[in-house]
């Protein structure tokens, strides 16, 4: 366990190395001049090529990826162009709610997709799998963005829900008013893979061997389901939800927009947006590294969900 788990660390640093060039070069693309910006509006030639030397943009690309690699070894991710605020403050502030966000999407919408999952399993071929299934790739197939706009038009129309903003944590009746729209709203785009994985998985496990013994035995259908195929069922299920974080964090970033949640999507997009380049690269090695340590940790839990992967590490 210890050598997979070494292996895992040491592919996860590449690819985290190799995430933020693709986002270093992206970031270049971006029009606007990063040391004018700083220099503002009123700022001359030379004070914007003074700055411009200072911060190392005249250097080759090469080079400055390196420094800033450099800069990320020992902490140290820069400060925001906009308001001269530490980056690594600035995440550590949005972290929080776009923890609080993910969190309350998946917890409704991963036991309501195994649910489905699992019903529509027990009656494969049915009128009620049809359904659930139907349901699952509509789920799939509506974009974030439009759910959300549909909400906002729901709560401003009945006054039930806040529309934006972050009332406060979650723990508490304001902070939980708050974020009852965007985590809907985020969760639909995880019920249908997890309901799909779901059946998928189970419709296999139930007609194995020792399932039918189980059965013969006198098991309930309940305890069938649950106590036995449901122990198989679990790596493939655990491997989509990991996979799906990818995609939880992209319509993170669309769900925090619409609804103005102060997470670490909403703050990539004004930094973009504002070029502004040491917090954007900031947020994009943020999600990527919460991206990377969910897959590790994944793999661990194969090891308990799995003993040959136990025994085989």
């Amino acid at each position: 366990m210890i050598g997979r788990l070494l292996h895992r660390l040491m592919t996860s640093f590449l690819v985290l190395v190799g995430v933020l060039w693709i986002g270093f070069m992206m970031l270049q693309v971006l029009p606007a001049d990063p040391a004018a910006v700083i220099a503002g509006p009123t700022g001359t030639e030379a004070e914007i090529e003074a700055i411009r030397r200072h911060l190392g943009l005249d250097q080759p690309l090469a080079f400055q990826f390196w420094l800033y690699l450099q800069r990320v070894a020992v902490g140290d991710l820069g400060r925001s162009v906009i308001n001269n605020a530490s980056v690594a403050a600035e995440l550590l502030r949005a972290a929080v709610p776009t923890l609080e966000l993910m969190l309350a999407s998946m917890a409704w919408a991963v036991p309501s997709g195994l649910l489905l999952g699992a019903f529509a399993a027990t009656r494969r071929g049915g009128l009620m799998d049809r359904a659930v299934m139907a349901l699952s790739v509509a789920g799939v197939s509506v974009p974030v963005f439009w759910v959300g706009l549909l909400m906002i038009q729901f709560a401003a129309a009945t006054r039930f829900f806040p529309i934006q903003g972050r009332g406060g944590p979650l723990w508490t009746a304001e902070g939980l008013s708050h974020i009852i729209l965007p985590a809907t709203a985020l969760g639909l785009i995880l019920i249908g893979p997890t309901a799909r994985m779901t059946r998928t998985a189970l419709a296999d496990t139930l007609s194995a061997d020792y399932v039918r013994t189980a059965r013969a035995k006198g098991a309930s259908e309940l305890r069938v389901v649950a106590d036995h195929a449901m122990r198989t069922a679990w790596l493939p299920i655990v491997t989509l939800l990991g996979l799906q974080v990818g995609t939880l964090m992209g319509g993170a970033v669309v769900t925090e927009t619409i609804f103005s949640w102060p997470g670490v999507g909403r703050l990539a997009v004004g930094a973009i947006v504002s070029s502004d380049y040491p917090l954007a690269q900031g947020a994009i090695l943020f999600l990527a590294t919460a991206f990377i340590v969910v897959n590790i940790v994944v793999d661990l839990l194969y090891g308990v969900l799995d003993p040959r992967v136990r025994r085989s590490a």
